[in-house]
């Protein structure tokens, strides 16, 4: 049993922290560690350091930023293995599922060591007789992110590279459900030659959160987490003058038409649900069968649902890790019963699963409902774990409107043999992020990630062009140089 410590100005340490809570191996279901949990007078003292380096850190050169960036990124990809484990091993989520949100969290480094590009203004010569016009950005300041559990690298690696790459300074409040992940990193940016107090990590619940909305020194907030508490982040914050990206919850459906090659299909969606345990803000909740679809599609998708081997995580032979504690074990498992009171027909169901030499362990299997509709429990709720719930639809256009009726916007996808479907599709579906025989459509680092309706509260997207807008402000500066003779005779007082 060890303790795990905020990082703050360049050193671990407890702060004045006394109240912790425990951090599970949801294979095992065991207590591995403990974490400390901050005070607001803690959430202060990383404020305070953060301050004080944003004044050396806010005027450094873009060579020196990007310069840090390029030899975070190498550490990041030195450590992979050490990284994976470590979320595997407090998320639950297989080695190789973990390796993958590290790779897309390292895109984004990777953007911000281009950030030079990205903060190129604009010039404008002679708008006016001997008048120029231009603008650049400049860093907002001390800034926040506050970062869920399901993602406890990549979604920070959304937010740091780009905030501290546009030179800002960082205060992290990871899930305090597995934090030892943002630890490690900030190691590897002190190694990495990042200055102390340019990031800091406080680990803490809901006092901590509150801590960084109100504090009057931190200048932006970025948030990703469930929709009712992405509205609190943005009411609080906002109220104490502070911008807010604060990215909420889904309801993701993927249509699949009769056109679709099913086998195809079926295997991307089988992905898309249980991967990570379908403990992802992107991951396909929904399937939309349209027509002649519905029946075989079910069929293989009952097959392949079977075939996903669920164990620890670090056992290479799983496709699939427990759930990350007992509550969201239970919640699974009464998502899939009050479908069945509802009517749903439980095609395939995971409830009873029992991994042996692991009996104590958060395992649910892969669950597949049919026949499910719009007013049932396990259609309305974000359930954010391995259940597949398959609507019927007789046309693509009936298909679109249960999408566009649904309050969720993050993401969807369609899977068509046809050019003409899937245009229309990706024209009138009224959600952020479309693929096209793609189930998960998460952007490039190079572009922006966020949804729609409830799952963007306020109006700005994560990462890419949009990210450095948000940890940035535009100065535009007009000039006029008027010309001046040279006096060369020998001055005198009149």
């Amino acid at each position: 049993m060890y303790t795990i410590e905020h990082w703050i100005n360049g050193v671990a340490t407890p702060a004045g922290s006394t109240r912790t809570a425990p951090v599970y191996n949801p294979a095992t279901g065991q207590e591995q560690a403990r974490v400390l949990l901050a005070e607001a007078s803690d959430v202060d003292t990383a404020v305070a350091a953060a301050a004080k380096a944003f004044e050396s850190w806010g005027n450094s050169s873009l060579s020196q930023r990007t310069k840090v960036m390029f030899a975070f990124r190498e550490l990041l990809v030195r450590h992979e293995d050490e990284l994976a484990r470590i979320i595997s091993s407090e998320h639950g989520k297989v080695i190789d599922d973990a390796r993958g949100e590290i790779v897309r969290g390292r895109e984004v480094v990777e953007y911000a060591c281009g950030i030079a590009d990205a903060l190129k203004g604009s010039f404008s010569d002679q708008v006016s007789r001997d008048v120029d016009v231009h603008n650049f950005r400049q860093p907002l300041g001390v800034v926040a992110g506050i970062t869920p559990f399901n993602f406890p690298i990549m979604v920070p690696l959304w937010m740091h590279p780009i905030a501290i790459a546009t030179g800002n300074t960082f205060v992290l409040k990871p899930s305090e459900r597995d934090p030892s992940a943002s630890r490690l990193v900030a190691e590897l940016y002190a190694e990495a030659g990042l200055p102390d107090g340019v990031f800091n990590v406080v680990n803490g619940d809901k006092v901590a959160v509150d801590a960084i909305l109100d504090h009057p020194d931190i200048t932006a907030v970025s948030f990703v987490g469930s929709t009712p508490i992405a509205r609190h982040v943005h009411e609080r914050a906002t109220a104490s003058g502070k911008r807010v990206q604060a990215l909420g919850g889904a309801k993701n459906h993927a249509v699949v038409l009769p056109d679709a090659d099913l086998e195809f299909a079926a295997n991307h969606l089988t992905a898309a649900a249980f991967g990570s345990a379908g403990q992802r803000c992107m991951a396909i909740s929904v399937g939309v069968a349209v027509g002649a679809a519905g029946d075989r599609l079910v069929e293989i998708l009952a097959r392949k649902a079977n075939e996903v081997k669920v164990g620890p995580g670090d056992d290479a032979t799983s496709d699939m890790g427990p759930v990350v504690t007992e509550a969201a074990r239970q919640r699974v498992v009464a998502s899939v019963a009050s479908g069945a009171e509802q009517g749903a027909t439980v095609v395939v169901d995971g409830r009873g699963l029992e991994v042996a030499g692991h009996e104590d362990g958060f395992f649910v299997g892969p669950s597949l409902l049919d026949h499910v509709t719009a007013e049932m429990d396990a259609y309305r709720e974000e359930i954010f774990g391995p259940v597949l719930a398959v609507v019927r639809a007789d046309t693509v256009d009936e298909a679109i409107a249960i999408i566009n009726a649904n309050p969720y916007g993050n993401g969807t996808a369609i899977f068509t043999a046809s050019g003409e479907a899937a245009r229309k599709f990706q024209r009138e579906v009224k959600v952020g992020m479309i693929g096209v025989n793609v189930p998960i459509p998460v952007p490039m680092s190079y572009y922006s990630f966020g949804g729609w309706k409830d799952s963007l509260i306020g109006d700005s997207p994560i990462h890419g062009p949009d990210g450095v807008r948000f940890y940035t402000r535009a100065k535009v500066v007009t000039t006029r140089w008027p010309h001046t003779e040279a006096a060369f005779n020998f001055p005198v007082s009149n």
